[in-house]
């Protein structure tokens, strides 16, 4: 669970396949409103965010334009990271006005959703400012867009935590009823991947004690009170990484974050998302 470090996109083959979904599910048989258009029209256009925002989302956006009508220019006057301010004109585009109207419903999604991400994820980063917390992503995110909204984290400021069940274990309250206990569940699990790190959520101090015993690469705190958390990091005593979890928000993330935990993770990121607001208004060459 090594938290990114950068801006890196998921692959170009991965952005295809969220685009091709995205404009299959959008045409089916044909845009019948463009149609009206000349069809030798050309047009250019100009997208505008009104809101305060962290931009997300680019290669996404550019994507469907491009598979949709390759000859469409895109101009960005912002990177991905960049915080704008409302009314902050971002790219501008040119190109057959068809082709303009047609996949702009879809670039439009992609980037208002990963922008808000961004933008969110980078709020709760500011309020954890000049602690040693690092905020962390879910699985908490929208089905088939994990990649890209993982990437708008990172975007905002955040890091991910595992991508998925594949690359790390993180053993709940659940698999350490089916195993029996928190010492027969990380046996297991090391036994069967001694490859991954390994983390336990515990929902309390005991389970605290018996996650250290047992061994665990990280632990997490689950809705711990804010006293219990000061008490786990004494217990803890920088042996392991302690990561909180639940009962996170803008009001609550700062004083978590000074009990001296290390990681605080937070579905709302990628979940409780408030789409950006943007404009593309197109203006006929």
């Amino acid at each position: 669970m090594t938290p990114a470090t950068s801006f890196a996109q998921p692959d170009a083959a991965q952005i295809a396949a969220d685009v091709a979904h995205a404009l299959a599910e959008d045409l089916g048989s044909g845009d019948a409103t463009a149609g009206i258009l000349p069809a030798a029209a050309r047009a250019r256009a100009q997208l505008t965010c009104r809101d305060a925002a962290v931009i997300a989302g680019s290669a996404w956006f550019d994507g469907c334009f491009r598979r949709f009508d390759p000859s469409v220019r895109i101009h960005w006057l912002v990177r991905d990271g960049d915080r704008v301010a409302p009314g902050t004109l971002i790219c501008r585009l040119s190109g057959d006005a068809r082709s303009l109207v047609t996949a702009e419903r879809s670039a439009l999604n992609f980037l208002q959703l990963l922008s808000a991400t961004a933008t969110l994820t980078a709020d709760y980063v500011t309020a954890v400012a000049g602690t040693r917390v690092r905020v962390l992503d879910t699985r908490k995110t929208v089905p088939g867009l994990r990649l890209a909204q993982k990437y708008a984290v990172r975007c905002g400021g955040g890091h991910n935590q595992r991508m998925g069940l594949y690359d790390a274990i993180l053993i709940k309250e659940n698999h350490i009823i089916a195993a029996g206990s928190i010492a027969a569940a990380v046996a297991a699990a090391r036994g069967l991947h001694p490859e991954l790190p390994l983390e336990v959520e515990v929902e309390s101090l005991d389970e605290l004690e018996q996650a250290l015993r047992a061994g665990a690469d990280r632990i997490m705190l689950d809705n711990f009170e804010l006293a219990q958390m000061c008490e786990a990091v004494e217990r803890t005593a920088g042996r392991v990484p302690l990561e909180v979890s639940g009962n996170v928000n803008l009001q609550t993330i700062g004083d978590f974050a000074r009990t001296g935990v290390d990681f605080i993770s937070i579905g709302a990121l990628t979940k409780h998302v408030h789409a950006v607001d943007l404009s593309l208004r197109l203006q006929l060459d």
